[in-house]
């Protein structure tokens, strides 16, 4: 695999052939709270290719909605290694970073496919792009807003990430126009 950083934050790998035959495999890195961005940042320094897959949310802050790019793992992110070559206890002594994901003595890797998927859905700031394909009946629960938690059925989706749906409120059904983004498939 040959890597090009994208951006700061994040790695871009381009296959270059067969992934399971190669030693370097992708581990998770646990990191201190909120300093996921600066443990990258010195991994990197260290020769490592981290990569923070991030996602924009909804958050409420001061009584208001706003819509933030956050990592999509608070306190995670993953780093390709070679077990093999003993260079990866350093990671554990890192700036920001509380260790390498282990059991018992040596790191464990992620399932292969993991990591290259999210990669392979990411653009080129890093943010991972989970575009949801919702069907006209299909149960949806929403994730962010005001309506969070209400349980509702998709009644038609538009051209512009909007999906219309019956949301199931004081036992009626309304009519929402939400984005797509705020919606899981129940």
């Amino acid at each position: 695999m040959t890597a090009a950083p994208a951006s700061p934050d994040i790695v871009s790998i381009q296959p270059s052939g067969a992934y399971a035959s190669e030693p370097e495999r992708w581990f998770v890195v646990q990191t201190q709270p909120s300093r996921e961005a600066g443990a990258a940042m010195q991994l990197r320094a260290q020769g490592f290719r981290p990569f923070l897959p991030m996602m924009r949310k909804t958050i409420r802050w001061r009584a208001r909605l706003r819509n933030v790019v956050a990592p999509m793992f608070p306190r995670y992110l993953f780093v390709p290694i070679d077990p093999q070559r003993g260079r990866w206890r350093c990671i554990n002594g890192t700036f920001g970073v509380v260790r390498l994901v282990s059991f018992g003595d040596r790191p464990h890797p992620t399932p292969v496919g993991l990591v290259e998927g999210m990669l392979a859905l990411s653009d080129e700031q890093g943010l991972v792009q989970l575009e949801r394909n919702f069907k006209p009946g299909e149960r949806v629960k929403v994730a962010t807003g005001p309506f969070t938690d209400v349980i509702g059925e998709c009644e038609r989706l538009d051209g512009h990430g909007r999906v219309r749906v019956l949301l199931n409120i004081m036992g009626g059904s309304v009519a929402v126009s939400l984005d797509r983004e705020s919606l899981i498939a129940v």
